[in-house]
């Protein structure tokens, strides 16, 4: 059996109702719940929430909200590998135990169904425990800059102030868009920043975290034009 499982709590402080606040043309779940299901990958697609008027956007766009998470894993502090444990182990007391489980982010409108099956395809060969996509950053991170108490700014590498760019590894960062995860892994809490990962290389012009209002409207800038490209 393979899950996928949206995590929506309702409590989103910096921008309220994030996950269904319209963007788009539809609520932001929905993104996220559309792409499940037209990928193909999964036996259920599940959102775990602990709000009533999330649990009926979600259903309403074809999702399942087979229960409602509890208080305890839906403060500002819990981290995704819980939601997700909680999740497969309800469904184990159901005795439908999955194999594999793929957690979408709720906020995630740039996700496509293609790229989850290619974490699908990674996860089933090769030989990892996690597939999550990954982005490369649009500058070294060698040459980043602190400021300082002082008011001035200061290097985090000092030691490549004179290196190039192209001699500087690249680097990269998570998308934010999903983890695909082997049951296991996910219940005994292994990290999903570790060698049991492989990476799904995405463009950086499909990856945009949405934490903030600026992060919401340069999201919706890119959503448009990236639409208008494809019409």
């Amino acid at each position: 059996m393979r899950l996928a499982i949206i995590p929506a709590r309702g409590g989103s402080k910096r921008i309220p109702h994030k996950n269904i606040r319209p963007f788009g043309g539809k609520p932001m779940i929905a993104w996220s719940i559309e792409a499940a299901l037209q990928s193909g990958c999964f036996d259920q697609v599940v959102v775990s929430t602990d709000d009533a008027e999330i649990a009926e956007v979600a259903r309403a766009h074809g999702a399942a909200v087979p229960f409602m998470r509890p208080a305890e894993l839906s403060d500002d502090h819990t981290g995704t590998i819980p939601v997700i444990r909680h999740a497969i182990e309800w469904f184990q007391r159901q005795g439908t135990a999955p194999k594999q489980v793929c957690c979408i982010y709720a906020t995630a409108p740039f996700v496509r169904s293609d790229d989850i099956r290619k974490g699908l395809e990674i996860l089933d060969t090769a030989d990892c425990e996690y597939a999550f996509p990954v982005t490369s950053y649009d500058f070294p991170i060698q040459r980043a800059l602190r400021l300082t108490a002082e008011g001035r700014v200061e290097m985090f590498q000092p030691e490549h102030f004179n290196t190039r760019s192209q001699d500087l590894e690249e680097a990269y960062h998570d998308a934010g868009q999903f983890y695909w995860g082997q049951s296991t892994a996910w219940l005994v809490g292994k990290p999903i920043f570790s060698p049991a990962a492989a990476p799904v290389i995405l463009p950086r012009y499909r990856v945009q975290d949405i934490d903030t209002p600026e992060d919401w409207e340069r999201a919706e800038w890119l959503f448009k034009a990236m639409k208008e490209a494809e019409a």
